[in-house]
């Protein structure tokens, strides 16, 4: 059964790719949360805790960013806003192991396809971040 476009197929497809990351999280003591809070220390890689914390807030949502960078920092994954020797190992095994299980979702997916989807994501992302902010 296909699901028209609009805001039920991305829920849909959104939670359904967190089904499948939770269980490559299996057994790793990290959430969803903890595993986007990484992934941006990862492209921020110069960042102190500080600058974690706000794109944390403001690309991921997450109103308890500081809770989520200390509780990484905590258990040694990161060294302020930096991933840490120990963080980094786990997000390139942890990586490899979606790239993995996700194969077969993406494999076959033309270029075309994909460039389209992705074009379209990042402007419903954009205009999303638009109406976040300007309905405060």
């Amino acid at each position: 059964m296909s699901t028209s476009f609009g805001p039920q197929l991305i829920g849909e497809t959104e939670k359904s790719l967190n089904a499948v990351l939770r269980r490559v999280l299996q057994g790793t003591g990290l959430s969803e949360s903890h595993w986007v809070t990484m992934r941006l220390a990862r492209q921020l890689a110069d960042a102190d805790r500080a600058a974690l914390v706000e794109a944390t807030v403001d690309r991921a949502h997450f109103p308890d960013a500081a809770q989520l960078v200390d509780r990484l920092n905590e258990r040694g994954l990161l060294d302020g806003g930096r991933l840490s020797a120990r963080g980094r190992e786990l997000i390139e095994s942890l990586q490899t192991s979606i790239a993995e299980t996700t194969a077969p979702i993406w494999s076959d997916l033309t270029t075309d396809d994909v460039a389209a989807t992705e074009r379209v994501l990042n402007e419903i992302v954009r205009r999303s971040r638009d109406v976040l902010a300007t309905h405060r």
